[in-house]
């Protein structure tokens, strides 16, 4: 007599994060949860997906949906990546390395983030799907020259400078407890970079020489204005990233889901586009994808999965995220990621 397969720990994504809270400490969730101030952008990331609509359309033959895509000629099995995050030992003891295995799993782009506590080059080996690597200018110009260096050999496919955190902002949850995750991560077996606060002097310029010195194609990361699209494009930055780094830096900003429309048409097929913040569901995503983004990073929901149940926490977040964007393409008459385009979504109040 054959056993029956076992059911699946988690079949909705609430549960993953329910999980996730009873697993974490209150700070290490707070940090993962928290934005910075009032947290009013955090909300409107939430409350500007939700007030879009998905229109439906019917009999139409969705049989066969295809969610194959490619990011900067990279192909990828789905349109979502894991979004880079610092402080993951907080949330499992392997933290990068288990995100890489669970990434890996899901056949699911991750984007180690630059505050990484584990090397590049390890989380390469435990990776197992297309990997690329968002920098933080934590040092002069020397250190980023050697740790590009160390990421391309280690072979990640593209590099995107995050250019959002002049300042660390004020996240009051942390502040309010007298709790600092930087002095917690610092149990990470790999260091941060020698300079936190380096990026306060960034400039266009350092966007230059870093076009020049690293071989890969280069993105920028927190890109929320139609101007500064048009200046990265001109520049030769191939990927543009919509980003209010998922409400945790300036409050009261716009939403990511409201700035990418303007942007995607200002930059008009001159640079792929990336967006991050508030997506959490396979309706952002899809919504996201219909507003002109090629790629939809999710940064918190990888997160709970990771702490819930590891590497198969993760994988099994973003097999349960495909089939919400699959049946969510279904219902609304799609097959090709390529098929979502503008006129699918509008605005309900």
């Amino acid at each position: 007599m054959t056993s029956e397969p076992l059911a699946p720990r988690f079949v909705t994504l609430p549960e993953i994060r329910r999980a996730a809270k009873k697993a974490v400490p209150r700070d290490s969730w707070n940090f993962g949860a928290g934005g910075t101030e009032t947290e009013t952008t955090l909300r409107r990331n939430r409350r500007h997906l939700d007030r879009l609509a998905i229109r439906q359309n019917v009999l139409v033959d969705v049989r066969q949906i295809d969610l194959g895509t490619t990011l900067l000629g990279v192909p990828l099995s789905a349109p979502m990546a894991v979004a880079p995050m610092g402080g993951l030992i907080l949330f499992h003891p392997e933290g990068d390395v288990e995100m890489a295995r669970g990434a890996g799993q899901a056949d699911v782009l991750q984007w180690l983030s630059g505050a990484t506590g584990w090397s590049p080059e390890d989380v390469a080996k435990a990776g197992k799907a297309p990997q690329m690597f968002q920098l933080y200018h934590h040092g002069d110009r020397g250190w980023v020259s050697d740790t590009l260096a160390r990421v391309e050999e280690s072979g990640y496919k593209a590099v995107a400078l995050t250019v959002d955190t002049q300042l660390y902002s004020r996240r009051e949850r942390d502040i309010a407890a007298r709790w600092s995750p930087r002095k917690a991560m610092e149990i990470a077996p790999y260091p941060r970079g020698p300079q936190s606060d380096y990026q306060a002097r960034l400039t266009w310029a350092d966007v230059e020489w870093l076009l020049k010195t690293t071989k890969l194609p280069v993105g920028l990361k927190g890109i929320m204005t139609v101007p500064d699209a048009k200046r990265a494009v001109a520049t030769g930055v191939r990927l543009i990233w919509v980003s209010n780094h998922g409400g945790r830096q300036l409050d009261h900003t716009q939403s990511s889901i409201d700035a990418l429309p303007p942007i995607v048409e200002a930059v008009a097929g001159g640079a792929e586009i990336m967006v991050d913040g508030g997506f959490s569901r396979g309706t952002d995503v899809v919504k996201g994808l219909a507003r002109g983004a090629r790629v939809v990073a999710l940064g918190r929901t990888a997160l709970w999965g990771l702490a819930a149940e590891g590497a198969a926490g993760v994988a099994r977040t973003f097999e349960i995220l495909r089939d919400e964007i699959r049946t969510t393409m279904g219902l609304c008459g799609r097959t090709k990621v390529s098929e979502l385009a503008q006129d699918l979504i509008f605005r309900v109040d």
